[in-house]
């Protein structure tokens, strides 16, 4: 039997705008690009609820992994996420919970994802999360929102993302595996949306790194540049999604926030635009610059970073003016 909780074709399915608009960087993360298309996919504005990404900070050896907070999207859309204990094979799980109308997050193996077709797709084992609205086990077919849209697969993909062919392998670990319960109450919307948004700016604007993370994360690239010089392309795609890739897509995502404030009548965001604007680039400048430096065995300027310590400052110190308590 199909469990479908929204009809989409993957062929005319209509992105969010932004996956649809032109980017610095085409997708963040799997988790922020899975919760962007699911939200459009409930006739939700997944904008609304990106503050969080104002706070991110550099973790030491990687930044911050930016996800939607549960509390976030449960004050905004009355979105409960709850993580799903796996005791049968997960096709049953999804299933059920698609049946009683909650979409299911999963984390699954990118080498049997069609949509990661020239990157993972039967070429290498990547983890990633998708959001799966549609199931049907007879058929062996799946759909499921990753990246920028919204996709089907089946047949020998299907039984090779679930394992469902043999006997179990107790090596192979159990999905971590969420599910999103809709409760009684109605998503905010228009005014009521923006004030609960502006709450969540001021809270998220609490949780600011204490020390200018770009000033750490230069000192680490700098002693970093030593090891990557002699390390293959796969490190270079590695480190960079762990670094530059995190902090840029998340700048550029809060830099369409800031806009989106701007939209409603929130004056005085010109320049903290700018700034998330600013990051997003020169963090895509300075991965060109770092492949082509790991290519050559030669040198990278550092200045860039100065220049990015000084727009997240110009930027944050603006917005802690105008939105602290």
């Amino acid at each position: 039997m199909m469990r479908q909780l929204i009809a989409l074709d993957p062929k005319n399915y209509s992105r969010h705008r932004l996956h649809e608009q032109e980017r610095d960087w085409a997708e963040t993360n799997c988790y922020v690009d899975v919760w962007i298309e699911l939200l459009h996919s409930l006739g939700l504005d997944p904008i609304a609820a990106l503050p969080f990404t104002l706070a991110i900070d550099f973790e030491g050896d990687q930044w911050t992994f930016f996800k939607y907070p549960p509390e976030d999207l449960f004050d905004l859309y009355s979105l409960d996420v709850l993580e799903l204990a796996i005791w049968r094979p997960v096709p049953l799980h999804i299933e059920e919970q698609l049946s009683l109308g909650r979409p299911v997050l999963v984390e699954l193996d990118s080498m049997f994802l069609p949509d990661t077709a020239g990157s993972a797709y039967q070429l290498d084992h990547v983890k990633t999360t998708v959001g799966v609205v549609e199931i049907d086990i007879e058929n062996q077919r799946l759909g499921y929102f990753h990246g920028q849209g919204y996709y089907h697969l089946h047949g020998d993909d299907f039984a090779n993302v679930f394992h469902t062919r043999g006997e179990r392998n107790p090596a192979i670990l159990s999905p971590y595996c969420e599910i999103v319960k809709r409760r009684s109450a109605a998503p905010l919307q228009g005014e009521e949306l923006l004030r609960a948004s502006l709450r969540l700016l001021t809270k998220h604007l609490q949780r600011l790194p204490q020390t200018n993370p770009f000033e750490k994360f230069k000192a680490r690239f700098e002693a970093d540049l030593q090891w990557l010089a002699n390390e293959p392309l796969t490190t270079f795609h590695q480190y960079s999604f762990a670094t530059l890739r995190q902090f840029g897509s998340c700048y550029e995502v809060a830099g369409a926030y800031l806009g989106w404030l701007q939209g409603r009548g929130i004056a005085g965001l010109e320049q903290p635009i700018a700034a998330m604007r600013a990051l997003s680039t020169s963090a895509k400048t300075m991965q060109f610059q770092l492949a082509r430096a790991m290519a050559r065995k030669k040198p990278i300027d550092l200045q860039p970073f100065d220049q990015m310590a000084e727009h997240w400052c110009s930027a944050i110190q603006r917005l802690k003016d105008q939105f602290s308590p």
